[in-house]
């Protein structure tokens, strides 16, 4: 294994949304260097959750026994619960742990409003749904780094919308370094355009 991904599921957590980002990073395809990452899901407690499509989950790990020490990643669906009130908070708060200790986090949908609650976008380039979305947040201040993109990366962060979850997917695979150049570029060309060209790439890959 090349490390552990960490991912966080949480009752009507978005099943669709981190799925081209976990399928690929645990098979291993078309990466670089031999091997796979372990996916790790993460839950608030061990007990098991439903998410948005009706997929039940047992977390392998629960959310207070978390570090960064081990971690290649955390990634944060969107939920509904992101908007519903503070019950993931600590998912957010456990983000910023990460991010300070200067490992990744990739976070999509509500997961990024979260991340704005926490003042963790306020001074990190990001995207979200729209930015009237980010503003209706108590404590967001990062309107002047928002770019309107399918996904961002700045640093150790990740964020797209919901809409995104190939170009999501495609710059945690830029982060991490999983993928030569032309690799990355027909990946993306065959996943997220459905451009049957870049088939050949992935295959010599």
């Amino acid at each position: 294994m090349k490390g552990i991904i960490h991912h966080a599921v949480y009752d009507t957590f978005a099943d669709w949304e981190t799925g081209h980002a976990t399928a690929h990073l645990r098979s291993g395809r078309f990466q670089r260097e031999p091997g796979a990452f372990e996916i790790v899901n993460v839950g608030m407690t061990a007990e098991p959750v439903v998410s948005m499509g009706g997929l039940r989950v047992t977390p392998d790990l629960a959310l207070d026994r978390l570090t960064p020490e081990g971690s290649s990643l955390l990634i944060l669906p969107g939920a509904d619960l992101w908007d519903a009130g503070d019950e993931l908070a600590p998912f957010a708060r456990k983000a910023r742990e990460f991010l300070e200790a200067g490992v990744p986090v990739a976070a999509i949908c509500g997961a990024t409003a979260g991340l704005a609650r926490e003042g963790l976008l306020d001074v990190r380039d990001h995207t979200s749904a729209v930015l009237p979305y980010l503003e209706a947040q108590q404590g967001y201040a990062g309107a002047e780094h928002y770019r309107d993109r399918d996904a961002v990366l700045d640093g150790d962060l990740v964020t797209a919308g919901p809409t995104e979850p190939v170009a999501f997917a495609r710059e945690i695979f830029r982060r991490l370094d999983i993928y030569r150049p032309e690799v990355l570029d027909a990946w993306y060309r065959l996943f997220g355009k459905s451009d049957a060209s870049a088939f050949e790439v992935l295959m010599a890959a």
